[in-house]
């Protein structure tokens, strides 16, 4: 498992935006960052054709604030995984937050659980209200470790959680996504580690305010065969997350993924929502991992 993988680092951080950076790459609240000048990774317009995105947790050296100027100056215009103590910046720059969080108990446990379900439910009704206050559509949700439970009875079990809040979230126009991930290496015994569980989920709860966000690391690992999946099951993905394999890493050349093919692919299905990236950097400096964020789009931008 990753010393750094994402379990442990949003279990070890708050979205607040606390970064510390050293000396002169502290700014001013609502200082401007020159990103062409001051770090060499301004890059030509966009193309248009995928609305991009970066979680936050993955740039968490950055303050909430610097990681929007970032953006600003990289051309896209959300952020990923973003609760709502940090909306506010957003809103002064023109953010998207692209995927909301902050219902959620934990990773671990989640709506396979009913002994969590009324706790769940009250979180979730709550944060479905402050994501439509705000003017957002999305918020994630977990599926929860199988501690020795069957697919089935899990998949059950999420249903009958699941159906509590989603009248709410339509009516309210907040769309719900439980991400899937590995449960090889990153987040041993987690339930929605398939994008079959996933779909026959979807498919049971029948209602378009819910969706899966098929996170590409998390599916290559533990089944592989990508572009064929988004090709045949994409009405059933409303939201993609990346990552190099293996690693978790930059998207580059250094890892087994054609990102640049699979972009591709998303974009020829009619996709319209959005590509987040959640690689962890590898480099040190803060310019580096710009950098790395700066080269990710590009090769995403098809």
């Amino acid at each position: 498992m990753l010393s750094h993988s994402r379990r442990h680092l949003i279990k070890a951080m708050t979205y607040t935006g606390a970064g510390i950076l050293a000396g002169s790459s502290v700014l001013a609240h609502g200082q401007p960052l020159n990103t062409q000048n001051a770090e060499g990774t301004g890059m030509p317009k966009l193309k248009g054709n995928i609305n991009h995105s970066v979680s936050r947790w993955t740039y968490g050296s950055l303050t909430i604030e610097e990681l929007c100027q970032t953006v600003k100056s990289l051309g896209f215009n959300a952020i990923d995984l973003v609760g709502p103590e940090d909306w506010p910046v957003l809103k002064q720059y023109g953010i998207d937050s692209s995927m909301c969080n902050g219902a959620e108990i934990g990773l671990e446990d989640g709506f396979i659980h009913p002994q969590h379900h009324d706790e769940l439910v009250e979180r979730y009704l709550a944060h479905i209200d402050l994501v439509a206050d705000a003017g957002y559509r999305n918020l994630i949700c977990f599926s929860g470790n199988a501690r020795g439970m069957s697919r089935q009875e899990g998949l059950e079990n999420a249903v009958k959680g699941l159906q509590r809040i989603l009248p709410h979230a339509e009516k309210r126009g907040v769309t719900i996504f439980m991400e899937l991930f590995n449960s090889k290496v990153d987040h041993p015994d987690y339930m929605a580690d398939n994008s079959a569980w996933g779909i026959e989920l979807c498919q049971a709860l029948n209602s378009p305010h819910f969706s899966l966000l098929y996170d590409i690391y998390h599916m290559q690992i533990n089944e592989g065969d990508i572009i064929h999946t988004i090709q045949q099951y994409h009405h059933y993905f409303g939201h993609y997350h990346t990552a190099g394999v293996p690693g978790r890493h930059e998207i580059d050349h250094t890892q087994e993924l054609n990102y640049a093919a699979i972009a591709r692919a998303i974009r020829e299905t009619g996709f319209d929502g959005y590509l987040a990236q959640e690689f962890i950097p590898t480099p040190k400096s803060r310019a580096g991992k710009i950098a790395s964020l700066r080269q990710a789009i590009e090769i995403c931008d098809i």
